[in-house]
């Protein structure tokens, strides 16, 4: 640890003020641990409530024949929930034409949300031969932004109301010390200790968000940390906690807790917010599994008993549901058709009323309508 690390542990704790954190950086952030209890009854309470859910969840999610009709639905929408809580908005109709079509008009909004969804996928796959540290965080960042950036070096950077501009937050400054705060974060992480995973997850993502070692992308960033360090403890095997919807319909609050953290100190009210966060969105996430599968047995029930047998597959009604538009393309490459049939047998199940097209570039894509509906629901 640096000299300004250890400076703080050498001082008793001083009273502070709102002023402080917005008048000058906030260089004596406490390293990890935090010096407090985070196992009160409450929290504890919680905390195992919101275990058991996710739980579920991870049960449920392994138990699809095709994981792949939730994940690419749940990642897309993850991605663009994160984004949107920075201001970054789309659509969900551009969002799935852009990850079906080859048109190069995207528009750029949308395709910083494709970024996250990347860096989501990066992050899993590194995360089977690497470990959460401050460089890991980094290649995240530069992802999301598309930014050969690092760690800031520049002064200045601060958090203020979009609508006053009066600052709130002024996180730390100075390189050396903002890479020694994310260096304990990470030997917090890796550390095997008693403490709740999950309460862990919530204490992660404050002292992110308090670091703010990102001149841009500190929020997506952290909350893709959220579902890696799941990932890492085996709580998840797969990317379908949906977090940033809980905390855009709880915007305020879950800014002003952070914030509480900071001058009060307040963990219990943070982490009794993040606990309900996970319990909360993977009781909605198990409704929304439960929604698809259903759709999808109607789906393939009615299918049956439309299509011409030539056309019926399983695995092609099951295709359609791993995203909401869908092409020719997918079909050739999962062996289902060759490129001609491939083409015979959408316009077969637009015609039956499975599917609806529609033209994107040089590219034909084809909507699937209900699933599409009940995702944007």
């Amino acid at each position: 640890m640096s000299e300004n690390c250890v400076y703080f542990d050498t001082l008793k704790p001083k009273k502070l003020f709102m002023s402080d954190f917005a008048n000058q950086p906030y260089n004596i952030l406490p390293p990890l641990p935090p010096k407090t209890d985070l196992e009160t009854p409450a929290i504890l309470k919680a905390a195992i409530a919101a275990n058991r859910s996710l739980a579920e969840l991870k049960g449920k999610a392994e138990s699809l024949p095709n994981p792949a009709i939730l994940i690419n639905s749940i990642v897309a929408q993850e991605a663009k929930a994160s984004s949107e809580i920075e201001n970054i908005i789309t659509t969900n109709d551009k969002l799935f034409m852009a990850l079906s079509a080859n048109d190069k008009k995207v528009d750029p909004q949308t395709k910083e949300v494709l970024r996250y969804r990347q860096a989501l996928w990066q992050g899993i796959a590194k995360l089977e031969q690497n470990d959460l540290t401050p460089d890991f965080f980094v290649e995240l960042m530069q992802t999301i932004k598309e930014s050969e950036d690092g760690i800031r070096e520049d002064s200045g950077t601060v958090i203020a109301n979009p609508k006053t501009r009066k600052i709130i937050y002024w996180p730390p400054e100075g390189k050396e010390l903002i890479r020694d705060l994310l260096a304990n974060l990470a030997d917090y992480i890796q550390a095997n200790d008693d403490t709740d995973p999950l309460i862990k997850m919530a204490v992660i993502h404050y002292q992110f968000e308090a670091i703010h070692p990102f001149e841009d992308g500190n929020g997506r960033t952290g909350r893709i940390l959220n579902i890696l360090y799941l990932i890492r403890q085996k709580l998840l095997h797969q990317p379908v906690l949906y977090l940033s919807d809980y905390i855009i319909a709880n915007k305020p609050d879950y800014y002003r807790l952070l914030r509480e953290v900071t001058e009060h100190e307040a963990w219990e009210a943070w982490i009794l917010f993040m606990m309900d966060a996970v319990k909360i969105t993977s009781e909605k996430t198990m409704k929304r599994i439960e929604s698809i599968q259903q759709l999808l047995e109607e789906t393939l029930r009615e299918a049956k008993t439309t299509l011409p047998d030539r056309v019926y597959s399983k695995e092609l009604i099951e295709l359609l549901f791993e995203q909401p538009y869908c092409k020719v393309k997918f079909l050739v490459d999962r062996d289902l058709a060759k490129r001609q049939t491939a083409a015979e047998y959408l316009k077969e199940l637009e015609s039956a009323g499975f599917l609806k097209s529609k033209q994107v570039g040089r590219e034909m894509l084809y909507l699937n309508v209900r699933l599409y509906d009940l995702l944007s629901s």
